[in-house]
């Protein structure tokens, strides 16, 4: 019998042995149930590796379980970590999203990360999203609320921490573009009490600077949490004076920011912001001391140029032949007048006579003059001899006076 030759045959009644890679197969089956596909597990971060090739390797524990804590090898390719906000650190708590997978290899299973945020995170997330709601119902955000900076403040107040860059660029950019007093408050920008640090630190420059620069460097959302605490944001809102934020990238934007006044996008742009340039200023000023020295120099032309022409008006010799002009022109008005008022006498007197001579004419007594006579009958003129039979009494008017007459006869045209 060849013992090495013989085939591997199952004892009765045993099932045939599994190859390893059949097994592997089998559990990688398993795994592909979807409880353990795109989950999210919490736990705290042991044995991190950060290795050459941007890979992270470490493993997941309960979080204060002692030595009989549960444990999970995790595996984070470089593709998913290089969009880590943060560094992992030993003893840190996280919560990762990823799913259960099989090494062959090893024949271990392990758990692929691809997303990884500080535990707590996105309670803290949820927790701004509330907070911003009751500021902004409370107007704490509005735009009517939001005051213009001073043209040229004498003191600006900064709170930030006293140590790191933030207040040293301040300090420079205020140096270089309007040098005024600095007044710094100084305040824990991170860490659980921060935001009443940074609440007192506003509070403080009350009364004592024209503007306030609320300002820290960058960092994660949880570096600038404090900055979206509702203390923070109302001591910025009862600030009496404007506030300039300036917290964080660019990008970052905090409840802080939209609490206060005008928001920087760096603490140097806000130092920027909160002073002019004085050489903007030296060149506004010797721009505007030409103009004035301009408008002067016209104006002095013009005084000078009127002066002159009233000087020459009022110049003896002058002013004596245009006085002898006016009484001649006066002299040949009044003989104007006098011409005319004759000539105009002259021909309402002729007009007069011609009007007189008319009327004597026309007259009832020359009428009677030139050997007329009127008859009246009882007081009324007699127009012809209808109005007359013999036996009446009329009186005859001449010219020199009149007589009374008694008709004999009456002859009609007709009948003469």
């Amino acid at each position: 019998m060849d013992w090495f030759n013989t085939p591997d045959e199952p004892p009765a009644g045993k099932s045939a042995p599994l190859r390893v890679s059949e097994l592997s197969a089998i559990i990688t089956g398993l795994l592909d149930d979807p409880r353990l596909q795109d989950i999210r597990v919490r736990g705290e971060v042991t044995n991190y590796k950060h290795h050459g090739r941007g890979h992270r390797y470490f493993s997941l524990s309960e979080k204060g379980g002692g030595s009989t804590a549960a444990v999970i090898k995790c595996v984070m390719w470089r593709s998913d970590a290089d969009r880590l906000a943060f560094t992992p650190e030993e003893g840190m708590e996280v919560v990762v999203s990823g799913s259960v997978v099989v090494y062959a290899p090893h024949g271990a299973y392990q758990l692929q990360v691809r997303a990884m945020e500080k535990a707590g995170l996105g309670e803290k997330y949820l927790l701004v999203e509330q907070w911003k709601k009751e500021l902004a119902a409370q107007g704490l955000f509005a735009t009517e609320r939001k005051r213009p900076l001073p043209l040229f403040p004498g003191r600006v107040g900064v709170v930030t921490s006293e140590t790191g860059a933030v207040i040293h660029d301040i300090r420079n950019v205020i140096g270089r573009r309007y040098p005024v007093e600095i007044i710094i408050s100084p305040t824990a920008v991170q860490g659980e009490d921060a935001h009443r640090e940074i609440a007192a630190a506003i509070r403080r420059l009350a009364g004592l600077v024209d503007v306030v620069i609320v300002a820290r460097g960058g960092g994660s959302f949880e570096d600038l949490f404090p900055f979206n605490h509702p203390d923070v944001v109302k001591a910025i809102a009862a600030c009496p004076v404007p506030v300039v934020s300036a917290i964080g990238h660019e990008v970052d934007v905090t409840l802080a920011d939209l609490a206060a006044d005008v928001r920087a996008p760096t603490p140097s742009a806000a130092a920027e912001l909160v002073v002019p340039d004085r050489n903007i200023l030296r060149m506004q000023l010797q721009e505007l001391l030409l103009q004035m020295g301009s408008a002067l120099l016209g104006r002095v032309a013009w005084a000078k140029e009127e002066c002159t022409g009233l000087r020459d008006r009022l110049r003896p010799q002058r002013f004596l032949r245009k006085l002898d002009e006016r009484k001649t022109d006066l002299a040949d008005l009044a003989d104007r007048l006098d011409r005319g008022f004759s000539t105009r006498l002259d021909r309402e007197r002729l007009l007069l006579a011609e009007m007189r001579t008319a009327l004597v004419g026309r007259s009832p007594r020359a009428v009677l003059a030139r050997g007329y006579c009127v008859a009246e009958k009882d007081g009324t003129v007699v127009r012809g001899v209808k109005s007359i039979a013999p036996g009446d009494r009329m009186k005859i008017r001449f010219y020199d006076g009149n007589s009374l007459v008694n008709v004999e006869r009456v002859d009609h045209d007709g009948n003469v």
